[in-house]
């Protein structure tokens, strides 16, 4: 069994050498050493080097068979080889000749191909340098033309440069240390640009507020320029102040550098919108055009647009401009006192608002219509609160008128930039009536100053020329009076001619407000005519009613100002023509107010001549305080009694008085003389009724009847003519009455007529005479102490209580 195991192994063992040995002949050389060491990994390795020994020797005796086989091929083979030997050593030496001289030969070539290479070489990298250059000389050119930009401040072109530089020309330059400097530059340069901008917008803000004043001024100039060029057209001046005053204000304000590239090519272009007419315009204010450089707002808008911003930009400058605007509308504290004041603040706000308005029609969107209409109507606000304020406390009519022509032009001006101005024209309107509340205090104090100045004498004129002057400021029509030779008197005084005169000058005065005020002819005769008619019945009639009434006023002063008010009542249809003809509206016109002249001078001259009847009477009372009779006077036996002093100086005064009175109309005169005498008769009745006479006897009455009788004379002579008969007579006959019924003791007839019509003594009143009997009845009783003996005055006493007894039954009979 073991050696039949012996075998097996032996037979693989050969059969595994076998195929080392065919691997061997078959393996290249370089691959047979993992053959071998498999062989030496074994332990037949004798027994495989006996078997590759085999196999080398068949191989040998192989390889013999075939060298014997082909010898003879390789004997010729061999000889033929030598005998070519000596042709290649022939071919050799031409070989290596031919190489020695295209060696030489070739020398030259290979340096030109070395200068060819070399050139080749420089040509490429001058190619790459060109190409490279190419895109990094834009760039430095570029990076110049921005440091250049800077330096000429020139911040929106470079601006774009930088844009350009970032987006174009850095991205093809590729990789350079410089690129990454600038392009780390680019940053602040942009960070410098917006801050260089806005300080530069922040000078301009500033500028734009100091210099508001003058753009004011000078767009306020262009309009009444414009306005007096052609004061007949009500709207073609409006409109070209819009036209023109833009167009001068805008060439006041747009700032362009002198290479016109200082701005940006949007404000360039926004300057054209404005309305610039190819004409020749030198007569034109001058000036405005050094006033305001508006590029730095153009450039820092178009910066900042081009950085993002845009609403930064928009939302600050609107957040500035809105304060400057509270600035320019806060009115100094003492505005009111000069016109100077009222002139600042409207140029101001002038300026303000038509700098918005360029910047409107300049820009795209920095701000809107909304965003200044609302400005303007805050300003309005502002505005017209400042000049109520303010205005009431002017009181001259001459600043007022010219606060209102200012006003005027102010609200004219900004009208023609577009905005709304009809609440400066309502304003104006108020204050209409404040500007006649001051005229009518000027003219109290002017009329008051005519009325105390007045000598209230009838004008002498001597020559003609002086009753021209004089018939040239008052419209006097009287034929008979210019008939009359030279020297003569005017009826009137001097205050006549001068109040008709003052009147016209209110007239003009209230006229002068109202131009410019866009009103109809209608309204302003409407309005001339009320402010005219407080004039008449306020403040004249005040005035009128001083100088009647103040101390001091003689009879003939008041005589002289009812023959006054007379012909200026007469004048009031001549003013009603004179206000027609300045307002071209006829005085017929339907609604038209009518002047109250007529009424008012008739008030004045009713007033006039109360104050004469007032006056006269205390004249009168002034004499009667002299009256100094004797109640208890006893009766004279013989001779006439004679009238009292005090009344002839009395009687001989009113003579002197009425003689005065001629100048007056007849109702007048009558009026006063008939209120003397019953001031006369009235006064000496309650002499009689005096309570503190508590008796009287007839002796005084007989004294007092006589008294009566001269005035009774005095009224009979006629001291004033147009009394028809007696009349003036009635004015005692209440008096007259009673002293005959005493004096007759006519006691029978009087109580029995009484109450009838025809009776004698109609008009003594019984509550009188019981009075009067009372006082006469004291005195009897008091004579009678001593002389109650005597039967005559016994009986008189008891005739005297019997007479009272009745009265008393008969008062109260018709009295119960």
């Amino acid at each position: 069994k073991h050696r039949g195991k012996l075998r097996s192994l032996g037979i693989e063992t050969a059969a595994e050498h076998e195929r080392i040995l065919r691997e061997i002949e078959s393996t290249d050389t370089n691959c047979i050493g993992p053959t071998l060491r498999s062989v030496y990994d074994g332990q037949e390795h004798g027994l495989f080097m006996e078997k590759l020994d085999v196999r080398i020797r068949n191989h040998d005796r192989e390889i013999e068979k075939m060298c014997n086989h082909h010898f003879q091929g390789f004997v010729d083979s061999i000889t033929e080889l030598l005998k070519v030997r000596g042709e290649a050593q022939k071919l050799k030496s031409q070989v290596t000749e031919t190489n020695r001289r295209l060696q030489d030969d070739g020398k030259e070539l290979i340096n030109s191909m070395e200068e060819l290479k070399q050139c080749r070489v420089q040509q490429r990298n001058i190619a790459t340098t060109i190409d490279k250059l190419t895109h990094c000389l834009p760039v430095l050119e570029m990076y110049s033309r921005l440091q250049e930009q800077m330096r000429a401040k020139r911040y929106y072109p470079a601006l774009r440069t930088l844009e350009q530089l970032e987006q174009t020309c850095l991205p093809r330059a590729g990789q350079y240390r410089f690129c990454s400097i600038m392009a780390e530059n680019i940053p602040k340069l942009r960070t410098q640009i917006r801050d260089t901008a806005m300080t530069q917008l922040r000078d301009f803000l500033e500028s734009i507020r100091k210099h508001s004043d003058k753009i004011g001024e000078t767009a306020i100039k262009q309009a009444q320029l414009q306005r007096s060029l052609d004061s007949s057209i009500s709207m073609q001046p409006r409109a070209l102040i819009g036209r023109r005053g833009r167009k001068l204000v805008a060439a006041a304000m747009t700032g362009m550098d002198s290479d016109g590239q200082g701005g940006s090519p949007v404000s360039e272009q926004d300057s054209g919108i404005l309305d610039v007419e190819d004409e020749d315009e030198d007569d034109e204010v001058p000036g405005a055009q050094d006033l305001v450089d508006f590029s730095p707002v153009y450039r820092c808008l178009h910066i900042y647009t081009v950085l993002g911003l845009r609403d930064v930009f928009e939302n600050y400058y609107r957040k500035q401009r809105r304060k400057q605007a509270r600035l320019v509308l806060q009115p100094h504290s003492n505005m009111h006192e000069t016109l100077e004041g009222y002139r600042r603040y409207f140029n101001q706000i002038v300026g303000f608002f038509v700098v918005e308005d360029h910047v409107l029609h300049t820009t795209q969107g920095l701000v809107n219509r909304a965003y200044v209409e609302e400005l303007w109507e805050l300003a309005l606000s502002k505005i017209v609160a400042a000049l109520r304020t303010h205005s009431s406390y002017c009181d001259d009519p001459n600043l007022v008128l010219d606060l209102k022509n200012l006003i005027v032009l102010f609200a004219d001006t900004l009208q023609g930039y577009g905005f709304p101005v009809s609440q400066l024209f309502d304003m104006l309107l108020e204050m209409r009536d404040q500007y006649g509340e001051i005229l009518l205090k000027k003219w109290n104090i002017t009329f008051r100053q005519v009325l105390d100045q007045d000598n209230y004498s009838p004008i002498p004129v001597s020559t003609e020329q002086e009753y021209r002057h004089y018939t040239s400021q008052f419209p006097l029509q009287d034929p008979e009076l210019e008939k009359l030779p030279f020297p003569k008197k005017l009826p009137f005084s001097e205050f006549v001619p001068k109040v008709y005169c003052q009147l016209k000058e209110f007239i003009y005065a209230c006229l002068k407000y109202s131009e410019d005020l866009h009103l109809s002819s209608t309204e302003v005769d409407d309005m001339i005519r009320k402010s005219t008619n407080l004039l008449l019945t306020r403040t004249l009639s005040h005035c009128l009613q001083y100088a009647i009434k103040k101390k001091n006023v003689g009879l003939a002063e008041l005589v002289q100002v009812i023959i006054n008010t007379t012909h200026l009542e007469q004048s009031c249809h001549f003013l009603e023509e004179f206000i027609s003809n300045i307002t071209n509206v006829p005085p017929d016109t339907v609604n038209a107010t009518k002047l109250y002249g007529t009424s008012t001078f008739k008030d004045a001259r009713h007033a006039a001549e109360a104050e004469i009847y007032t006056s006269l009477n205390a004249k009168i009372d002034q004499f009667l305080q002299l009256a100094d009779y004797d109640w208890l006077a006893a009766v004279q036996g013989g001779g006439t009694l004679t009238a009292s002093d005090y009344l002839i100086d009395l009687i001989a005064f009113l003579k002197s008085t009425f003689s005065v009175f001629t100048n007056l109309p007849g109702k007048v005169a009558q009026t006063a003389c008939m209120s003397a005498c019953k001031h006369i008769s009235t006064s000496l009745m309650q002499l009689l009724l005096d309570p503190e006479v508590r008796q009287i006897s007839m002796g005084a009455l007989h004294q007092l009847n006589t008294d009566v009788k001269e005035c009774e004379s005095f009224a009979r002579a006629g001291p004033v003519a147009g009394f028809q008969g007696d009349t003036l007579l009635l004015a005692f006959s209440d008096l007259r009455q009673l002293l005959e019924l005493f004096t007759q003791w006519d006691w029978s007839t009087y109580l029995a007529d009484y109450g009838k019509p025809t009776c004698k003594y109609l008009r003594v009143n019984p509550h009188t005479a019981l009075a009067l009997l009372e006082k006469m009845r004291e005195t009897s009783r008091k004579n009678n102490v001593f002389a109650q003996f005597r039967k005559m005055d016994r009986d008189r006493q008891k005739l005297i209580d019997t007479v009272i007894k009745q009265l008393r039954n008969l008062i109260a009979q018709h009295h119960t």
